[in-house]
This record gives C-alpha cells, sequence and structure tokens, in this order.
C-alpha cells in the first residue's frame, strides 16, 4: 500500500469508504466501526475516537482495493429512483415482515426466560421501540421524503429546474431521517451488548436461540440499509438539488 493510497483512505470518511466498494464494510464490522450512523467521520478519527490502529485497518481496506471482483450490486452508481425503488422492495418489506416475528420471539424469551436472564426483557423492550420507531419512519419516507427524490430526478431528466416542496429544502427531511437513523442505530447497538453480540446462553431453548439468529439477521439488513440511504442516497439528493434548483 502506498502512502498515498493510506492517506487518502485516512481522509475519507467510513461511510465514503464502504459507499466505494460495500465489501470494505465487512472490515469496518470486524472492527466494530460503525460505517452507517457513525459514517460521516473520517477513518483515522474513527480510529483514533475507538482507540484501533489506523494503520491496521487501512492495510486491510487496500487489500480489497487489490482483489479484482467487484461488488455485484454497484450502489453507487444506481440512478437515484432506482435506489429509492431498490430501498422500499428491499429493506423496507423485510423490516416490515421480520418485525411481528421478532416482536413475537422476544415477548415470547421475556416472559418465560425473564425471570434468569433479565436481559432479555430489556432487549423485548428496546425492540418494541425500534418497531415503532422504524414503521414510522420508513412510512414517512415513503410518502413524503422518497417521492420527493423521484420527482428530483424526474425533474432533471426532463431539462426541468427541479420543483420547490412542500418542506422545503430536502435537506429538511433528510435531517429527519438521519436523527432517527441514530436513535434506532443507537437501541440496536444496546441490543448486540445486551445479548453479547448475539450470543444466547448454553441452556438457551430453540426460541432464545432462534431470537438471537433473527437480532442479528435483522441488525446486518438495518446496517446496509442505513448506509445505502446515509451514505449514497442523502448526498446525492442534497446534490442534485443544489445544482439543479
Amino acid at each position: 500500500m502506498t502512502m498515498e493510497t493510506q492517506n487518502r483512505n485516512e481522509a475519507l470518511t467510513v461511510g465514503e469508504l464502504v459507499a466505494e466498494d460495500y465489501r470494505k464494510a465487512d472490515i469496518f464490522k470486524k472492527y466494530g466501526i460503525d460505517f452507517c450512523c457513525g459514517g460521516n467521520r473520517s477513518l483515522k478519527e474513527t480510529c483514533e475516537k475507538e482507540g484501533i490502529s489506523v494503520d491496521a485497518v487501512s492495510q486491510e481496506l487496500a487489500a480489497i482495493d487489490d482483489i479484482i471482483d467487484r461488488p455485484s450490486q454497484n450502489y453507487n452508481n444506481w440512478e437515484l429512483d432506482f435506489l429509492v425503488d431498490y430501498i422500499v422492495n428491499t429493506h423496507h418489506i423485510y423490516v416490515h415482515e421480520a418485525i411481528p416475528v421478532l416482536e413475537a420471539y422476544s415477548t415470547k424469551v421475556a416472559r418465560v426466560h425473564g425471570s434468569n436472564h433479565p436481559e432479555v426483557i430489556e432487549i423485548a423492550n428496546l425492540f418494541q421501540a425500534i418497531s415503532e420507531e422504524l414503521q414510522m419512519h420508513m412510512h414517512k419516507e415513503e410518502v413524503m421524503l422518497f417521492p420527493a427524490i423521484k420527482k428530483m430526478v424526474k425533474d432533471k431528466n426532463n431539462n426541468q429546474p427541479i420543483s420547490s416542496s412542500p418542506f422545503g429544502s430536502i435537506s429538511n427531511p433528510i435531517n429527519m431521517m438521519e436523527q432517527e437513523h441514530e436513535s434506532a442505530g443507537g437501541n440496536l447497538k444496546a441490543i448486540s451488548e445486551l445479548s453479547n453480540e448475539f450470543t444466547p446462553p448454553e441452556e438457551a431453548c430453540a426460541t432464545y436461540q432462534v431470537l438471537f439468529a433473527k437480532l442479528q439477521e435483522f441488525e446486518n439488513d438495518l446496517h446496509q440499509h442505513i448506509h445505502l440511504e446515509n451514505n449514497i442516497l442523502f448526498p446525492k439528493a442534497i446534490k442534485l438539488e443544489a445544482e439543479f434548483s
């Protein structure tokens, strides 16, 4: 790895690095680096804050760059209206389908095992908060923010100035969505810590084990979901508005 490459990696934000190549998310996950909600900090700043060797992380990122096989989904090159539809049809549908299952499992495990493992009661409560917040959050995106972004793309493609929205600049709802991402991500991180990174105790019943496995799956999906919005869709929507208004 050249010094130029290392300096570039350190200067880019974690979110920008993952937006370039989603395979780098696995490295950040390995080191416990938040690339979705915390993706707006530079790699150097993030490593210093977390007490992680920036040289070690940079070496692993450079190794990814040397692999010829690129990601099958190059989200960063997609048109914004297509990306919006992908987020709704992939991640929003997943969340809607996963929530009732996880609510049922977490409630059952809390009821049956809460006396011996009080952390599962807190996990159930935290997931209920995530459920309520995400469902309202996705509804606001689908009826307010996403149609506005698609309208901007349509205006641009028709060589028309981007029309104003009832909420003013696109950055207004985006700021709100990012704050809600931070809240949901924080609650899910708390669940991960309470569950010892989704590791059930040895005596855990089948429902207990499935709950933790599904929660880990939910976290993985939410990380990619938020990454696509915070690090790709939202910055590009703000840039589009600035360029064509």
